[in-house]
């Protein structure tokens, strides 16, 4: 439905649309997305200039989204500690322990607009089947004697979309230098050693990311290389990066 309308209406009107429930979620490549009642599900339609900033390095818009998630809960008053993080290259984790949320961009160009859909969904207060941002509130408010309130699945989503807005301004002023060093600040990588390829592969650093949104990893030997995020799989609990 939303992919027949984004052609159809004037640039200036934003486009989104909302479940409550998803019956067919999707996630990369053929992975299925689970879609439990309590969490935000949502796509939203943009429109990137193609001479853009942000047009040139489409990629990083994953990378917005996905900062754009964990700022939408960790930019209230009181909730800066709640420990939601971003995972290269469109994951939301709860530390570097568990995911409870991911991104999903596909973008269409006609003549020099690029048309980007951005599916997301989050865990905002399904205890399944991994663990919700109000658990994570929860456990903060046992460990720190605070009574942070739970959050709604709506008012994420509000605010999710808001940051986006403001982040996709910086980036088409600045680049990517105008976002990159909070998106650090959130990711789960900095500094992490990894396999590269299989489990007995070849040993590289994490370094960060390049121009382009692509991850930068520098191993022994070799320097520093760029890992394409459509190519390759990032495998947090055996800490491998390997093509798909």
């Amino acid at each position: 439905l939303i992919g027949r309308l984004m052609f159809e209406l004037p640039e200036e009107m934003g486009l989104i649309a909302i479940a409550v429930r998803q019956t067919q979620g999707k996630g990369r490549g053929s992975n299925v997305w689970l879609s439990p009642v309590g969490c935000a599900l949502s796509t939203l339609h943009m429109a990137i200039p193609l001479h853009s900033n942000l047009g040139q390095r489409i990629p990083f818009v994953q990378h917005l989204v996905s900062l754009a998630v964990v700022e939408s809960v960790r930019s209230i008053p009181g909730y800066e500690n709640i420990d939601l993080r971003v995972k290269w290259p469109n994951d939301i984790y709860y530390s570097d322990l568990m995911k409870l949320g991911g991104v999903l961009v596909n973008s269409t160009l006609i003549e020099t607009t690029f048309h980007i859909l951005i599916g997301f969904g989050f865990n905002v207060s399904n205890s399944n089947p991994t663990i919700c941002i109000n658990d994570l509130i929860t456990k903060f408010n046992k460990e720190e004697g605070t009574k942070l309130k739970a959050l709604t699945a709506d008012c994420l989503i509000a605010r999710t979309v808001t940051v986006l807005e403001r982040l996709i301004d910086i980036f088409q002023e600045k680049g990517p230098n105008g976002v990159l060093p909070h998106y650090y600040k959130y990711w789960v990588h900095s500094g992490k050693q990894v396999r590269l390829r299989s489990e007995d592969g070849p040993i590289a650093w994490i370094v960060g990311i390049d121009d382009y949104g692509f991850l930068q990893v520098h191993e022994e030997g070799k320097g520093v290389e760029s890992v394409h995020p459509d190519g390759n799989s990032f495998d947090m609990l055996r800490n491998l990066i390997v093509p798909k």
